[in-house]
Order: C-alpha cells, then structure tokens, then sequence
C-alpha cells in the first residue's frame, strides 16, 4: 500500500517514514503543499498523510483542491491544531479523519488502516487465491504446506498480484507503486523481487504462480 506523507518538519517525517515502512507501507515523503499537491495528482496513492501547517500552501487548501477535482484519495490530517474548529474545518473540507500532535504510533497506524480500508475494500485482513492466502495483519504469505512472514517490497509486491489475478501489472507500475516517484532503484530491481516470490511459492507447493509476458509485465495465473 502507497503513502504520500505531507510533513514539513522533517526529523518528524524521517521517523515516520521509518514507521511506516517497518509496517509494509510504501511511502514518498514531501515537504511543502504544493509539491504534496502535484504528487498527489500525478500520482497513485492507497492513502494521504497530510499536515495542515506547511509552506508554500497550507493542507487545508491542497485537501480543499483535491476534493474539488473529484479526487476521493483517503485524507488523515495530521496537526499540532487541537481547537474544535481547525478539526470541523479539516472534516467538511473532505478529510476521512484527523489526528492531533503529538500522537501515538499505534493510534496513527490505526487510522490509517482505518481511512484505507473503504478504499481499499476489505472486509478481512486477509487475500486468498488458488491455495495461497496473504494475511495483511501479519504479512505472511501461506499454503497448507507452511508459511514465509514476508519483507517489506516483497509484501506488497505480491498483495498488488493477489488483488488483480490475472491481470498484467508493468515493471513501472510496480516501481510507481511501491518504490515511488524518487526511489534511485534500477527497474531490474522488481524482476529481483518476483524471483524471491517465485521461489518462496515454490516452496509453499503453491497452485499459482508468477508469469511474465515480455515487455509486458507480470501476472499471477494457475500453475499448470
């Protein structure tokens, strides 16, 4: 799952871009509501983060623009405001929820599976196909024949197969999606990583399996 976090303090960004991804989400950190504001239109976003008090333009007014544009994108707002107002402001401005600093981690990771999961629609943590079921809560990816806790890339790499079966997803796509617009990472890097599924579904006697389709991409199919 992909997170744009909008935080202009950045020591407090570092440390939750650090959480979060010890936590299986794919984060692009921005520091100002313009630049939040432009990736959040070019982008592909499961969820925002987005502080109210920041420079060039405010969260309130990146939300505000956002909505107007039709953009549904789950919206938690993250400020040091504590005032009734400043939180009434944020809600009919279109945010799914609000979050008052300081905060704890388990509360914020908490409502960020909470504004994701309309989007995201899940009624369980937990994705199933052929004989292969990937628990969300604990990112294990498992078959009757036993069960790997997955890495980070590795995790969404496969939750982002198990979610459109069948369906052809580009070396892009998946570098857009989980490694983000200024990742350094080398496109090869994503055939690294489906190697390292293809071997653990190996290795589960799972019945599907990774195909790639030249200058395609990749999809998850039945094993034959």
């Amino acid at each position: 799952m992909r997170l744009l976090l909008a935080e202009d303090e950045k020591a407090l960004s570092k440390a939750l871009v650090a959480i979060l991804e010890r936590n299986n989400y794919s984060v692009d950190p921005v520091f100002d509501g313009k630049t939040a504001l432009d990736y959040i239109e070019t982008g592909n976003y499961d969820g925002v983060v987005l502080d109210i008090m920041m420079p060039v333009m405010d969260g309130i007014s990146v939300l505000k623009e956002i909505r107007k544009k039709g953009n549904l994108t789950p919206v938690l707002m993250l400020t040091a405001k504590s005032e009734i107002d400043d939180k009434v402001l944020g809600l009919d401005s279109g945010a799914n929820d609000y979050l008052t600093k300081p905060f704890n981690t388990r509360e914020l990771l908490a409502r960020i599976r909470a504004v994701t999961r309309i989007q995201a629609s899940q009624s369980s943590s937990k994705l199933s196909l052929g004989n292969v079921t990937l628990d969300r809560a604990t990112f294990e990816l498992s078959t009757p024949s036993g069960r790997f806790r997955l890495a980070n890339k590795e995790f969404q790499m496969i939750e982002l197969l198990m979610s459109n079966p069948r369906v052809l997803i580009s070396s892009e796509k998946f570098m857009e999606k989980i490694w983000g617009f200024d990742s350094e990472a080398e496109i090869n890097v994503v055939w690294v990583y489906i190697s390292y599924l293809r071997k653990k579904l190996s290795a589960l006697n799972a019945d599907i399996q990774i195909k790639a389709v030249r200058n395609a991409g990749y999809s998850l199919e039945d094993a034959k």
